[in-house]
């Protein structure tokens, strides 16, 4: 039953505290949407996604005011675009990525991903022409968020696509370099990429999902700080559980969204993804929460551990609180999205390197990072190689979003607005990996692949 304090608590974490959902994400399957002829696929792509989604901005805007809980972002996810690709003759991915432009708007959701392809084991029909369309299409949309999966604890990671990779962040980022290059902002590459991540820029809707679904992702950094500030000094294992408390009070909010959309929409309800997603807002920051730990500044010695526990405490504490738990579920630690590793990079604190031991332990990866726009294609390459083997070795997603800085040198700064943020550009090691990334092939599935 509730009672007076635990409405007050959920006010004090909706006004000071930045208690929101940060998406509600529909994902619709176009795998019926299919034809050989690339006009008629993409009239029954724009149909189906403006049929299934006109109501979900609607809705969630409603449940914004009756329930007085900020949804920040609505959004959509379809398959895999290089799947139904695969059925054309003429294989315009630009094409298509404008239709599913075209659908965004009409529906006027944030962002639509699913220009993806997975191509862990090798390439299908479909399968390159998309990933070589990736820099244009993300130069002429602004809502599509495209994902390449390279990787997987089953099946290795394909050095060739890793090769590939390299140059289509590079090519996106010159593409939108009067912009920003933000193109490279809205493109991740994975390992173990989970199907049904409501979060973007890595969102797609799985071929195993229902033809349509609703998912939910919370975000709640600002709640868990201020948790730990009220709790003084206690010892790490009352830290714990407190997080634990903190992460189950956010995610039943979650979950009471997820369930609500999904009744008025007459769509299924999927998952909620308990991952803690910070945002440029000062007091709504995953490196802040690190340091009411007790580290002086984010990136320091004891980063990974305390990262390492806070992860942990929220999937145990959120994993009550929903009937279905799914996506990425974890702490968030994009660069330029979170005030205190904006902070943190710029005093030098964070670097890249300190960056990879953090996303051996928390969700996803390498994420909104700033790097010199000189940066050669090859190492762009090995990052994700980098990245994709502690996902693949230790059997977790992990990814890489960075951004190439086309004309700007480290400690100059890149901005792109809303919740990507902004922040500096970061060093790399300037050691060249060409010869490595040109050997191609396939790094094998390490021996834990083989569990059945």
């Amino acid at each position: 039953m509730l009672n007076a304090r635990d409405i007050l608590e959920t006010i004090t974490m909706i006004q000071d505290e930045h208690l929101d959902v940060r998406t509600i994400t529909m994902g619709i399957s176009l795998l019926d949407c299919c034809h050989s002829d690339i006009d008629t696929m993409c009239g029954r792509v724009y149909d189906k996604i403006t049929r299934k989604a006109k109501d979900l901005v609607k809705t969630g805007e409603q449940i914004e005011k009756e329930l007085g809980i900020p949804i920040i972002n609505k959004r959509i996810s379809v398959t895999p675009a290089a799947m139904i690709l695969a059925a054309c003759d003429d294989r315009d991915a630009v094409k298509l990525a404008k239709t599913l432009e075209r659908a965004a708007r009409e529906c006027g959701v944030n962002f639509l991903g699913g220009f993806s392809a997975l191509v862990q084991k090798g390439f299908a029909p479909g399968d390159r022409e998309l990933i070589e369309a990736i820099p244009e299409a993300l130069s002429v949309t602004e809502h599509i968020c495209s994902s390449v999966n390279i990787g997987s604890t089953k099946a290795g990671i394909n050095m060739d696509a890793v090769a590939m990779m390299g140059e289509v962040v590079r090519r996106s980022a010159e593409l939108t370099a009067d912009r920003d290059c933000i193109g490279p902002a809205k493109l991740v590459v994975f390992c173990n990429a989970p199907e049904d991540n409501p979060f973007m820029a890595g969102a797609f809707h799985g071929a195993g999902e229902p033809d349509c679904v609703i998912n939910v992702g919370v975000s709640g950094p600002g709640v868990v700080r201020a948790a730990l500030a009220k709790a003084g000094d206690c010892d790490l294992t009352a830290v714990a559980d407190l997080i634990k408390r903190t992460a189950f009070k956010i995610t039943r909010m979650g979950q009471l969204v997820a369930s609500e959309a999904s009744r008025r929409l007459g769509v299924p309800f999927g998952i909620v993804d308990l991952s803690l997603a910070p945002t440029p807002a000062i007091g709504d920051s995953v490196a802040h929460i690190l340091e009411e730990m007790g580290l002086e500044q984010c990136g320091g010695p004891g980063t990974p551990a305390a990262l390492a526990l806070l992860n942990d405490a929220v999937k145990k504490g959120g994993v009550m609180a929903s009937s279905h738990v799914g996506g990425l579920s974890g702490a968030f630690i994009p660069v330029t999205e979170d005030a205190g590793m904006i902070d943190a990079a710029r005093c030098g604190a964070l670097s890249v390197t300190k960056l990879e031991a953090m996303t051996a332990v928390c969700s996803v990866g390498l994420d909104m990072i700033n790097i010199p726009g000189d940066t050669p294609a090859e190492v762009i390459s090995a990052i994700i190689a980098d990245e994709a083997a502690i996902g693949m070795v230790n059997s977790k997603t992990t990814a890489v979003r960075v951004i190439p800085a086309i004309g700007k040198k480290v400690g100059e700064e890149l901005s792109f607005g809303g919740l990507l943020g902004s922040g500096p550009v970061m060093p790399l090691s300037t050691y060249s990996p060409a010869k490595f990334i040109a050997r191609g092939g396939r790094i094998p599935a390490p021996m834990q692949s083989l569990k059945n």
